[in-house]
């Protein structure tokens, strides 16, 4: 990209600029935190991967839907930033180091073709905790925590304006929610078929199997154990139970009135 195109570019600082310099002024009050804190903005996404990780251990030992939406994480996190980058080439807001020099900026400005809207790495951490919404909401919950946390450490570290998170949140959510449920509802066959003829640790517990199915049982227990120890006597058709019941002997009352 060429400088002129650059100066083309999009300039978010009139949408929120003040908020933004509001966050970087607090940078720069407490710049004993700033190595940490533009370090942390990138490790963090390892907190999602092992979010991911934990569902899908837990997935083993459910059924197919689980394992395929704990396999659907990473699948529509991937989506959702796909589409954040058509919309940051679409948009081309320029970074702020650019558009406001003079703000207190901590993390290097990068190239000119790198541009704000939406957050890349909001849109990781939002598509996270919507794809793990449908699979497990206590780690989804997990994930809001640091999804907001990772939002206000990329305007801290003067990488992005707040709009850009929240734009990257709008995008991600509804994305990534709707590719889980898509690949649920397409791929929950295929898992739940392989998990039943492939049972490998990738899919299933090694001491668990599938249950996706439940095993027909007797409707009622005690029925079906009578059934089975019944005497020859207890299959004996109507006929000949009524064939016994007339050949047998009178009672001691009857033969007393037959012989008056």
């Amino acid at each position: 990209m060429t400088a002129g195109s650059a100066l083309l570019a999009f300039d978010g600082s009139h949408i929120d600029g003040s908020l933004f310099t509001s966050i970087t002024d607090l940078a720069r009050d407490t710049r004993w935190l700033n190595g940490f804190v533009e370090w942390w903005t990138n490790v963090q996404l390892g907190v999602f991967a092992v979010l991911m990780v934990v569902g899908w251990w837990r997935a083993r030992r459910r059924d197919g839907a689980a394992m395929t939406l704990a396999l659907a994480v990473p699948v529509s996190v991937g989506v959702a930033f796909a589409c954040a980058e058509v919309v940051k080439k679409i948009v081309a807001e320029q970074r702020p180091c650019r558009s406001l020099p003079h703000a207190f900026i901590v993390e290097t400005c990068p190239v000119p073709n790198d541009y704000a809207f939406p957050s890349g790495h909001t849109t990781v951490a939002a598509a996270s905790v919507a794809a793990l919404f449908l699979l497990d909401r206590r780690l989804s919950a997990i994930a809001v925590l640091f999804a907001v946390l990772e939002g206000f450490t990329r305007v801290y570290v003067g990488a992005h304006y707040p709009h850009d998170v929240i734009g990257s949140a709008l995008l991600a959510l509804p994305v990534a929610y709707l590719t889980s449920l898509a690949l649920r509802r397409v791929a929950t066959p295929t898992v739940t078929r392989l998990r039943e003829r492939l049972p490998i640790p990738l899919l299933v517990a090694a001491d668990h199997r599938p249950s996706d199915r439940e095993p027909i049982r007797p409707a009622d227990p005690t029925h079906a154990t009578h059934a089975t120890h019944a005497t020859p006597s207890d299959h004996s058709t109507a006929s000949e139970r009524a064939t016994r019941a007339t050949q047998s002997p009178p009672s001691h009352g009857q033969g007393r009135h037959a012989r008056r």
